[in-house]
Formats: C-alpha cells, sequence, structure tokens
C-alpha cells in the first residue's frame, strides 16, 4: 500500500490549471491501470480552454461562482452548469468540456481516469 497526503504531492501548473498527480503512469503512486489526481481552476493559473480527452469521471471537491460547460465542438458548448461541493461529473470519451469562475471563484475536482494511456485526445487511438 502507497499512502500519501495531498499537501505533499508536486503541483503542475498547466495552462488554465493546477495539477496534482497522485496514481497513475507519472503519479506519486505509480499505476499501469488507473489515474487519479486533483486540479485547481482559478485566477491562480488562469483561464482553460475546452478540451477533450478520454472517458473521466470528476468529482467537486469545492467550488465557489465555478461552472461546466460541455458539448459537441469545441466552439459549441451547451449550457453553463453551476458547481457545488459533491457533484460528480462522468464525461464521456472525447465529449469538449471546460472549467470556468467568476470574479473571486474557483474549483477545485479530483479526477479519475480507468487508464494510464491514451488520456490526451492526441494519443487515443
Amino acid at each position: 500500500m502507497h499512502i500519501t497526503l495531498r499537501k505533499n504531492l508536486d503541483k503542475l501548473r498547466l495552462p488554465g490549471r493546477i495539477i496534482q498527480k497522485a496514481v497513475g503512469k507519472d503519479g506519486a503512486s505509480v499505476s499501469g491501470k488507473m489515474t487519479m489526481g486533483f486540479g485547481h481552476y482559478s485566477t491562480q493559473s488562469g483561464p482553460m480552454e475546452p478540451h477533450h480527452h478520454a472517458e473521466e469521471i470528476v468529482y467537486i471537491l469545492n467550488a465557489q461562482n465555478g461552472w461546466v460547460r460541455m458539448g459537441p465542438e469545441k466552439d459549441k458548448l451547451g449550457e453553463t452548469v453551476m458547481l457545488e461541493a459533491g457533484m460528480i461529473l462522468h464525461i464521456p470519451e472525447l465529449e469538449w468540456h471546460v472549467f470556468e469562475y467568476g470574479e473571486g471563484g474557483f474549483v477545485d475536482i479530483i479526477f479519475f481516469y480507468g487508464q494510464v494511456d491514451n488520456i490526451r485526445p492526441e494519443e487515443i487511438q
């Protein structure tokens, strides 16, 4: 068993988000079968671009004036869905989505993938 604390995970700053990789190919705990980590979206990391990738489950840890939009194409995202702690989002493979927030807002999530490869769109076969 591998045990770690979120506060001890490295913070990877990416455009529009700060990621902490807990489990996976390059996580604090290495796995060849699953991926799990944390994401933080706020002015600290700047706005996020709509994106898509492998099937994903997102659990909302906390959100303040934060929302998600999703849709069939990058420039055809649907309505705004306000986020709150405890929500579970099951995002189908290659569905476009983006986490956003208003002034002073943020979104904190846990993300899960049932794989370690073919997560990013350019990797999906």
